[in-house]
């Protein structure tokens, strides 16, 4: 009789191995700190946040500095009605023209054509008069009808002789007109300066001009001026 009862409280048993208790597991291991990275990690934000803010402060070192409102050309002076201020970076690497260096700036000359909206620098002027290499300035008074009504300031025109063709005194059968090649003065004569409007154009029809022009050819052109006989068209795709 008990061999059976033994037999029975057999069968009701599983083949499932029994799980150890709560108290029975292994300890895991500790996770292993790296402070060197953490370190690093912080590192990197404090560089980052350094730079941000140097560049906004670099940002807001801005310097007031001349800027050209209209062109000037070579040997002229800035005047108040062609400049403004313009606000920039500051960098010592630039010879930038101060606000406040206005007043010196007005009696120095334009070494070659300063364009509308240039900012200044110190390079573009020098002292006196400055005309580019190898050419001559040349006066010349022109009468309504020897010039173009829409020339200004910074145009290339050429120069032609109207009192003859070959350029001599005028005579007895003597051209009206640049009739031939020889009525040519120069085809690249550059207008340095025009009168005002007020001065001349308006009240009189008469045009002063200074022209810019190859030495080589500065005699021929001051002769005709001197003889009243020079005439000036815009050369094509000017």
């Amino acid at each position: 009789m008990k061999i059976q009862e033994r037999a029975g409280a057999g069968a009701g048993r599983t083949a499932v191995p029994a799980q150890p208790s709560v108290g029975d597991r292994l300890p895991t291991p500790p996770r292993e700190r790296k402070p060197a990275l953490a370190a690093l990690a912080v590192l990197l934000i404090l560089v980052g946040a350094l730079g941000a803010t140097m560049l906004v402060l670099r940002a807001g070192d801005r310097i007031e500095v001349v800027k050209v409102t209209a062109d000037i050309q070579a040997g002229e002076s800035v005047s108040d009605s062609d400049v403004s201020s313009v606000m920039v970076a500051a960098d010592d690497g630039i010879n930038y023209i101060r606000w406040e260096q206005l007043d010196s700036l007005k009696k120095l000359k334009a070494k070659s054509t300063i364009y509308e909206g240039t900012v200044v620098m110190g390079q573009m002027f020098t002292e006196g008069e400055s005309l580019p290499a190898g050419k001559a300035a040349v006066g010349v008074a022109l009468k309504e009808g020897q010039y173009p009504g829409d020339i200004n300031a910074g145009d290339t025109v050429a120069v032609y002789n109207v009192d003859a063709a070959e350029g001599g005194s005028s005579g007895a059968g003597a051209s009206s007109g640049p009739t031939s090649s020889g009525g040519l003065l120069t085809d690249d004569a550059k207008i340095a300066t025009t009168a005002t409007k007020s001065d001349s154009t308006v009240t009189t029809g008469s045009l002063s001009l200074t022209l810019l022009v190859d030495e080589a050819d500065a005699a021929a052109v001051t002769r005709a001026a001197s003889a009243g006989a020079v005439a000036v068209v815009h050369v094509p795709g000017n």
